[in-house]
């Protein structure tokens, strides 16, 4: 009589073992993937927990670091300035946003019904967003000089009265607005052109046939099909225009010019923490930056996102 033996039955893995032998059958992505976590948890999660921490300490950048809990918050609420330049970003942000997504708006759909020069059109529209920015700025307070400046050469051709516009509040807020507006609208109107061809072209030859006017297009088919596309403008000119730097810093100075009405509020967090050394203060005003475009786009996204279809 022989006797066989019988193998011992495997045991059944568990699902949460082949899950974990799944994932480690991956490593290979994962390796070749890992230098982007390294280089975000470095330059990007680092910074935002040190500045987090660092709004409840006070440090000069030199000495050890004191942590005073809320006090840098209490002296925030009652600082006047941080609310004059609150003011000032959003004025400047509502005076250039938009005109300039209505303009690229506009100028998008005269690109698409264009039949010629259509690639002209486009690089000549595109041109003032790859320009150096400090360079336009410097160009726009030429233009915008009280002496020798095109706007007032403009004016006194006309017979009109010259103005100050660099040495008055809501004459600097024209000029870094005009100058946002001049170099954004292109970017703009690149985007809404990319929207506007991929319109099903039958949609417009359905409302011509139904007798729809250029009007009743525009608002009944262009509008709501570039609702995605206008919400993801909106969003980006929110968290560009509520961080504005560089005009204001290059046209008017680091004082926001006259009355300080070109403060901004990234510009008074840039000279609370390299201006005064007070970088406790000023990591609580970039937190305070950081809700302020939280809040414009979470209010945007709400007024553009449209209604979801049940």
């Amino acid at each position: 009589m022989t006797l066989t033996a019988t193998p011992p039955k495997a045991r059944a893995s568990t699902p949460k073992q082949a899950r974990r032998r799944s994932v480690w059958s991956y490593w290979r992505f994962y390796l070749a993937l890992s230098p982007f976590y390294v280089l975000f948890a470095v330059f990007g999660l680092y910074p935002v927990a040190s500045t987090i921490l660092l709004a409840f300490q006070k440090w000069d950048g030199l000495g050890p670091r004191q942590l005073v809990g809320l006090q840098n918050f209490r002296f925030l609420v009652q600082d006047s300035t941080f609310w004059l330049s609150l003011w000032n970003t959003i004025v400047l942000f509502v005076m250039s946003t938009a005109p300039t997504l209505c303009l690229a708006l506009v100028l998008a759909v005269m690109l698409h019904s264009a039949v010629r020069f259509k690639g002209v059109y486009r690089i000549a529209y595109f041109i003032p967003n790859i320009t150096s920015l400090v360079a336009t700025a410097i160009f726009f307070a030429a233009v915008f000089s009280t002496n020798f400046g095109l706007v007032n050469a403009g004016l006194r051709a006309l017979g009109l009265p010259t103005e100050d516009w660099l040495g008055q509040p809501w004459g600097i807020k024209i000029a870094i607005s005009t100058m946002i507006v001049w170099q954004w609208t292109g970017y703009n109107t690149i985007i809404y052109l990319a929207g506007l061809q991929a319109i099903p072209t039958e949609q417009y030859e359905a409302a011509k046939v139904d007798g729809a006017g250029p009007f009743r297009t525009f608002f009944s088919i262009t509008l709501p099909q570039l609702r995605p596309v206008v919400l993801f403008t909106v969003v980006i000119s929110t968290i560009g225009g509520l961080q504005t730097f560089t005009e204001p810093q290059v046209m008017v100075g680091n004082s926001g010019g006259t009355g300080q009405s070109g403060l901004t509020v990234v510009m008074y967090f840039y000279n609370q923490a390299f201006g005064a050394n007070d970088y406790g203060y000023a990591a609580a005003v970039a937190l305070s930056i950081f809700m302020l475009v939280l809040l414009f786009t979470a209010i945007n996204w709400r007024l553009f996102r449209g209604r979801r279809t049940p």
